[in-house]
């Protein structure tokens, strides 16, 4: 998972000057989306959709900036799978950003509360509509869930998680949350995995230096959860998270059909 980047490091210049451009690229654009939202507070769907948009324009534009080439495989399968719970593993800020840009139609994230924090970020993410769940209080994470898949099913909603809760700090797959598995188990919607190679190398945890470089994504078969059951939450968990982990062993490989439950 924490491949090493192709090539150098940007130049210290070029770097905080990407770093700058793409701020206030993001800032702009963002506060434009905020004006537009207060008049789409009733609507939560239309926030979701407009967030969507949002995200599909600015996330490729801040890659460019950055230097970050994509490359993807299976795109098709976000348009055929939803809706669905979309999931990728979350190793750098690279991740936010390839999600922004395969943002699937009516999706809707969950993050960690303290995204609230984020300067433009965690404003435009609350206000467009997605959700969040304060991990550190059990007892409001199970009463944030039981509210979300309500929210999912009657706007037919695909919930996007990272699973891991967080950003790896050394590149490896950390272990996974249980939460996607309550909200697949309640909404019997299939979970699709999305694995991210190479962004550790090329922007790691708590730096701000940037290496230019490709970003791989497989975009894999969705898993159906229909036959899940409550008594087995730690088997699905684990058979989702080896999903994952063959994935990043073996990245060129296409995954088996014995990795999906039927």
């Amino acid at each position: 998972m924490g491949e090493s980047p192709s090539r150098a490091p940007h130049g210290l210049l070029s770097n905080w000057s990407r770093l700058g451009v793409a701020f206030v690229f993001f800032g702009t654009t963002a506060s434009v989306l905020l004006v537009g939202l207060l008049f789409l507070l009733p609507w939560r769907r239309a926030r979701l959709r407009a967030g969507g948009t949002f995200a599909n324009f600015v996330g490729p534009r801040l890659l460019w900036i950055l230097g970050i080439d994509l490359q993807i495989e299976g795109r098709e399968r976000i348009e055929a799978a939803t809706p669905a719970v979309f999931m990728i593993n979350h190793t750098s800020v690279i991740d936010t950003l390839v999600g922004m840009t395969l943002w699937p139609r009516l999706a809707c994230g969950i993050g960690k509360i303290e995204v609230l924090w984020v300067p433009f970020f965690g404003a435009a993410y609350a206000l467009t509509g997605n959700l969040f769940i304060n991990r550190r209080d059990r007892a409001s994470a199970i009463r944030s869930i039981d509210g979300l898949v309500a929210i999912v099913n009657t706007l037919g909603l695909s919930p996007w998680i990272a699973p891991e809760g967080t950003r790896s700090l050394d590149g490896e797959l950390a272990p996974f949350k249980k939460g996607f598995a309550h909200i697949a188990l309640a909404t019997g919607l299939p979970v699709v995995p999305m694995v991210i190679h190479g962004a550790y190398g090329l922007w790691p945890p708590r730096t701000f230096r940037i290496t230019p470089g490709t970003v791989r994504v497989q975009i894999l078969e969705p898993i159906p959860t229909t036959g899940w059951s409550p008594h087995a939450l730690d088997a699905h968990v684990a058979q989702v998270r080896g999903v994952f982990e063959a994935a990043l062993e073996h990245p060129s490989h296409s995954m088996s059909k014995r990795f999906i439950s039927r």
